[in-house]
C-alpha cells in the first residue's frame, strides 16, 4: 500500500509539472501528461527513492512545505537587494571567502535542497557538501566560526526543512 502511494504522489508529481509547463489545460495535453508522469514513475519503480521514508501527507509537513515557498522567494529578494547594494556602492564593500557550516538536516534530500537553496540565494554559493558539513563562498564573510555562519546562513532555511523532512 506505501509503494502504491508513493507511485501515486510521484506520478501527481510529475503530473503538476508536466501541466506548469505546458500551460494548457486542454484535455487532450492533460492526459497525455498524466501517461507520461504515470511511465516515467513507472520507469523508475525499481530504483530506489529518496522519498520512501518521508510521510507527506502530515498536515504540518505540508503546512510548511508551502510555507517555505514564500520564505525563500523572501530570502532571494532580501540577498538580491544586498547584493545590489553592493554594487553600486562606490566602494565595493565585499569581504569574500569560504565558510564551513554545520547542518542538523539528517536526510539526504534535505541536504540537498539545502545547498541548492542557499547557492540560488544571491551572495552566497554551496560549493562542498561532505557529511554534515556545506562549505558555502559568501560574498561578506563576517562570522569566522562554524556555528555563527550557520546560524547566519542556513538556519531560516533549516528550520522548514526539519519538519517538512524529519
Amino acid at each position: 500500500m506505501k509503494r502504491l502511494g508513493l507511485f501515486l504522489f510521484i506520478t501527481a508529481a510529475l503530473w503538476l509539472f508536466w501541466l506548469v509547463f505546458v500551460g494548457n489545460l486542454d484535455p487532450q495535453e492533460m492526459l497525455v501528461g498524466a501517461v507520461a508522469a504515470a511511465l516515467v514513475t513507472l520507469l523508475r519503480s525499481g530504483q530506489p527513492c529518496l522519498l520512501e521514508n518521508v510521510n507527506f501527507l502530515n498536515p504540518r509537513r505540508v503546512f510548511m512545505a508551502l510555507a517555505y515557498i514564500p520564505y525563500m522567494i523572501w530570502a532571494i529578494i532580501v540577498a538580491n537587494l544586498d547584493v545590489a547594494r553592493r554594487v553600486v556602492q562606490p566602494r565595493l564593500d565585499i569581504n569574500p571567502g569560504i565558510v564551513r557550516i554545520k547542518t542538523r538536516l539528517k536526510n539526504p534530500v534535505a541536504r540537498m535542497i539545502l545547498a541548492n537553496s542557499i547557492t540560488l540565494t544571491p551572495g552566497t554559493l554551496t560549493v562542498e557538501v561532505s557529511g554534515d558539513d556545506l562549505y558555502i563562498h559568501w560574498i561578506d564573510v563576517h562570522a569566522q566560526d562554524s556555528e555563527a555562519a550557520s546560524r547566519e546562513i542556513a538556519a531560516g532555511f533549516e528550520k522548514y526543512l526539519e519538519v517538512i523532512f524529519g
